[in-house]
C-alpha cells in the first residue's frame, strides 16, 4: 500500500501534460463517479467546473473529499437549458463530460417520467448548449452498458449491437444515445458516448446498489440481503473507466470525428462474476462480521447477464483494464475502513489514483 505521507507533488499523473490548464465542464459533479473524477482532473492541473444538483446521498464522496473547494462547482439541474447553457458559456470549456444522470435501475421504475427528463432531456439540453458556445473540441456523453437489446444470451456486448432497455432507466440511456447521435451527425459535434461496466469503489453510497448496500450493513454490523444471486455483471473499479473516458476525450481533442460514435469500456472477462461471488469476496477480504443473506421476494426485472466487449477502445484507445476484482474490492474495503477509522479520505483517493497509474 502506498505510504501514507506521500505528498501530491509526488504523484506522476496520467497525460499531465495534456491536460494541464485545460478547461473541462463536467456534469453530474457531485455523483460518485463524478467526484472521483473532478479529483483526478483537479490533479492533472485542469481547470474543473462542475454542473449539478446537490450531492445525491447522505454522506457523500463530494462533501467528504470537500471537492468544491478544489473546482469551480455550479449546483443546478441538467433539466434547466437557460442556466445550463448560462453556466457553459461563463466557463468556456474546451472538453465536456456530461455524467448528470438518474442512475439507479430500480429507482427509475418509481419515477419513470424524471429520469426520462433527466437522461433524455438533460442530455439534449446539454448537446444544445454545446451547440452554441464555441470552442468545445470534444464532448463525452457517458451512458452505461444496459443500452443494449439484452435478450439474455451469453454473449459480449460490441458498440454494433441494437440498442434497447428494458426498464426506464436503461431505455432511458438508449434515447440518450440516439440523440447525441443525431446531434453529432445533424451539426458535426465531436461528441463520443462511453458505456461503462457495473462500476464500485470507495464512496458510493448510492440506494439499491449492491456495494453500497454491503458496505451500509457492514457498519451496522448486519447482513447485506441480495437479490439476485446468480445475475452476473461486468464490475470494475471506478477509476477503470474513467481513464477510459479521459483517453477518449484526448483523442477527441486532438483527431476529432475519427473517434466520435460509441465506446464500451468494460473489465477482463474473468472479472465478470455473479452477485453471490463478488458478496463472498468483500465477506471474505472485510472479515470479521461480514455475512449475507438471500431476499427471496419479488423484485422489479433486471438482466440476469451483462458483459461487454472492449476490444475497440484497447485497439484504438490503447485503453486496457489496471485492476482486477480482487484488487477492486481490496480497494473498496481499504477506503472504507479509512472511512470507519475517520482518517484523511482525500488522501486515500489521491493514493489510490498514483496506484491505479502504476499499476
Amino acid at each position: 500500500m502506498a505510504n501514507r505521507q506521500s505528498s501530491l507533488e509526488s504523484l506522476v499523473l496520467m497525460n499531465q501534460k495534456f491536460w494541464q490548464g485545460k478547461r473541462v465542464f463536467v456534469t453530474g459533479h457531485t455523483g460518485f463517479k463524478g467526484s472521483w473524477l473532478c479529483l483526478w482532473l483537479n490533479l492533472l492541473g485542469a481547470n474543473v467546473t462542475g454542473y449539478a444538483l446537490k450531492p445525491p446521498t447522505d454522506p457523500s464522496l463530494f462533501e467528504l473529499c470537500h471537492i468544491d473547494k478544489a473546482i469551480e462547482s455550479i449546483i443546478a439541474d441538467i433539466r434547466d437549458l437557460g442556466v445550463l447553457e448560462k453556466a457553459l458559456l461563463a466557463a468556456r470549456p474546451e472538453i465536456v463530460i456530461h455524467m448528470a444522470a438518474q442512475p439507479i435501475v430500480r429507482e427509475s421504475y418509481k419515477v419513470p417520467v424524471e429520469t426520462y427528463a433527466t437522461n433524455v432531456m438533460g442530455t439534449v439540453n446539454l448537446l444544445e448548449a454545446v451547440r452554441h458556445c464555441s470552442g468545445i473540441k470534444a464532448v463525452v456523453n457517458v451512458t452505461t452498458d444496459k443500452v443494449y437489446e439484452n435478450k439474455a444470451g451469453a454473449k459480449k456486448f460490441k458498440e454494433t449491437n441494437p440498442l434497447g432497455g428494458y426498464d426506464p432507466y436503461s431505455n432511458s440511456k438508449a434515447c440518450s444515445e440516439l440523440a447525441t447521435s443525431a446531434y453529432r451527425q445533424s451539426y458535426s459535434m465531436n461528441v463520443a458516448t462511453a458505456r461503462a461496466g457495473n462500476v464500485i469503489g470507495g464512496g458510493d453510497w448510492a440506494a439499491d446498489r449492491l456495494v453500497p448496500d454491503f458496505i451500509r450493513a457492514i457498519l451496522k454490523g448486519d447482513k447485506i440481503k441480495i437479490r439476485n444471486p446468480k445475475a452476473v455483471r461486468p464490475w470494475q473499479h471506478v477509476l477503470e473507466p474513467l481513464s477510459g473516458y479521459l483517453s477518449l476525450a484526448e483523442k477527441l481533442y486532438e483527431k476529432g470525428e475519427k473517434y466520435a460514435g460509441p465506446w464500451n469500456f468494460g473489465p477482463d472477462q474473468r472479472d465478470d462474476c455473479s452477485v453471490a461471488d463478488l458478496v463472498k469476496e468483500l465477506c471474505r477480504q472485510w472479515r470479521e462480521g461480514a455475512g449475507y443473506d438471500i431476499d427471496k421476494s419479488q423484485h422489479p426485472h433486471e438482466a440476469a447477464y451483462l458483459r461487454l466487449d472492449s476490444a475497440k477502445a484497447k485497439k484504438h484507445l490503447g485503453w486496457l483494464p489496471r485492476w482486477h476484482l480482487k484488487t477492486t474490492v481490496a480497494k473498496i474495503v481499504e477506503w472504507t475502513k479509512t472511512y470507519q477509522s475517520k482518517g484523511d479520505l482525500r488522501q486515500i483517493c489521491f493514493e489510490q489514483i498514483k496506484e491505479y497509474e502504476h499499476a
